[in-house]
């Protein structure tokens, strides 16, 4: 296997560019001088890249592709990402923004000549430990949307503009690794980190994210078979034993342009996005309580009296001309997830990046495979229950009436079925998440955009490569290519064996 170790020993000798914020940083006397020229930063600190890092997540949880993929969220007017026609996305983001700032961050924390004063802003270990599990998290969001990516050889600057791409399995050996070993590096008993907008410097709480996401990645491998060089079912108990989340981690928005929910952004002049005819009928026919939450009462459907009811909710179905319904027909995505209109919409409103029934469902998964003991159909019920929850909608009596129907009551002949199926409801709206669980799951069963691109659409399986690559770094995106399958949405990446 390629050595897939970043190398945090060497020292910072160069100008890095930290793209977010338009600055670079130099080696650094005292990161309290940031302000001498507010218009014209020249130095950044460690606090200022994580929170910047952690800010890049919302465009993870809150992009509108995914969403579209597994048919959570339906196009009004422009439907060419629903059609499959905008496949091709570009992955240079992500290395230039927030996995640069994460590697300054431990460079800061690391080279002889910044660590001192690093350390003020948090213990250096947990500050280093904080920006391998956010490396991890961003590099498995990238490797599951593309596929092979440049990894081992990412972020060398002008010493290696033609990275080479990594097999997944190397990359999802190294991200089990990394998040294993920053949690067991944390310390506990030392200062927590300055500038986390997710858990406030509570670096209990950052253990249990880093167990939580090493169980999603092991769960995410588990199908791939043959000689793999990390074993899920070991990485997962193991995370389990270490201890997972216990409540929500939720992006905390904030009621400020700057950093506002981004479903409240897009309707708050446009109306380009409504609730999925696939997700609305579905959960309506199950009289599933979260329907209610997820999206708005269609106007020309709504009693205006402040109850909602399953008869109000109207998903928006694939049409040739979508600009055919108007949008009184039709529901919105709902204010609990920032969405709605103006005057309707929460500008805060958070969203999750990883949840308690995720966990659940994880669980529930890996008690059918034989990796940890326990009750399957106890985790899947605890599972909506914390959906439930997670959305404000519990009741006793009708969660109780909701479980008892024979397409959501437990059984273990189908449990991916249900498993699946449950997992995709109670993900909404994340959609690269929930697109990643439907890949590998194959639950439920969706029926592609007949009016897709092509003469037999097919929902994609993974974006394409960036256009730039083929020529800016073209040996090793052939190899890639030969390696992986051609650079198309219906190659199937290397877990997605389903």
């Amino acid at each position: 296997m390629n050595n897939l170790k970043v190398n945090f020993m060497k020292p910072i000798k160069r100008l890095m560019l930290v793209t977010l914020i338009g600055v670079s940083f130099m080696s650094c006397d005292d990161f309290g001088d940031l302000n001498d020229d507010p218009n014209n930063p020249s130095q950044v600190s460690p606090d200022q890249l994580l929170t910047d890092s952690q800010r890049n997540m919302s465009d993870v949880i809150g992009a509108v592709n995914g969403t579209l993929y597994v048919q959570y969220i339906a196009e009004t007017q422009y439907t060419d990402a629903q059609e499959y026609r905008t496949t091709n996305a570009s992955f240079y983001f992500w290395y230039t923004d927030p996995i640069q700032n994460l590697q300054t961050i431990i460079d800061l924390n690391t080279d002889e000549e910044t660590r001192d004063q690093a350390s003020a802003l948090g213990s250096n270990a947990n500050q280093i430990a904080v920006a391998r599990i956010l490396k991890a998290y961003f590099y498995q969001m990238m490797t599951d949307r593309w596929g092979m990516i440049p990894y081992s050889e990412a972020l060398q600057g002008e010493e290696d503009f033609s990275p080479a791409y990594d097999s997944q399995e190397d990359i999802y050996e190294a991200i089990i690794t990394e998040l294993k070993e920053a949690a067991d590096q944390i310390e506990l008993s030392e200062a927590g980190v300055s500038g986390d907008i997710l858990f406030s410097g509570d670096m209990e709480q950052w253990v249990l994210f880093a167990n939580s996401l090493r169980a999603r990645a092991a769960l995410r491998i588990a199908d791939v078979g043959g000689d793999v060089s990390v074993d899920p079912a070991a990485e997962f108990a193991d995370a389990v034993d270490d201890g997972l989340i216990n409540s929500d981690v939720l992006y905390p928005y904030q009621s400020n342009a700057d950093d506002e929910n981004p479903w409240y952004s897009r309707f708050q002049t446009r109306t380009d996005y409504a609730i999925s005819e696939t997700i609305a009928d579905y959960m309506k026919g199950l009289e599933d309580d979260r329907i209610l939450v997820y999206a708005n009462p269609a106007p020309n459907y709504s009693n205006d009296d402040g109850v909602v009811t399953f008869d109000e909710i109207r998903g928006m179905p694939f049409l040739e001309d979508a600009g055919e319904l108007e949008n009184a027909e039709i529901s919105f995505p709902g204010s609990a997830i920032g969405a709605g209109g103006p005057g309707v919409g929460d500008q805060s409103a958070p969203l999750p990046i990883i949840t308690v029934a995720e966990m659940h469902f994880a669980m529930a998964e890996a008690v059918e495979r034989g990796w940890i003991t326990g009750a399957a159909a106890d985790y899947y019920y605890d599972g909506i229950e914390a959906s439930w929850e997670q959305w404000g909608v519990y009741d006793d009596t009708n969660f109780a009436d909701y479980i008892a129907q024979t397409e959501v009551a437990y059984g273990t002949d189908d449990w991916d079925v249900q498993i699946g199926t449950q997992k995709w409801i109670a993900l909404f709206p994340h959609g690269y998440e929930g697109w990643a669980e439907w890949r590998r799951l194959g639950q439920p069963e969706l029926t592609p955009n007949q009016f897709g691109v092509g003469t037999d659409p097919q929902i994609p399986v993974r974006f394409t490569y960036p256009s730039s690559e083929n020529t800016l770094n073209q040996e090793n995106y052939e190899a890639a290519v030969q390696a992986q399958g051609p650079d198309s949405p219906n190659t199937r990446i290397w877990w997605d064996v389903d």
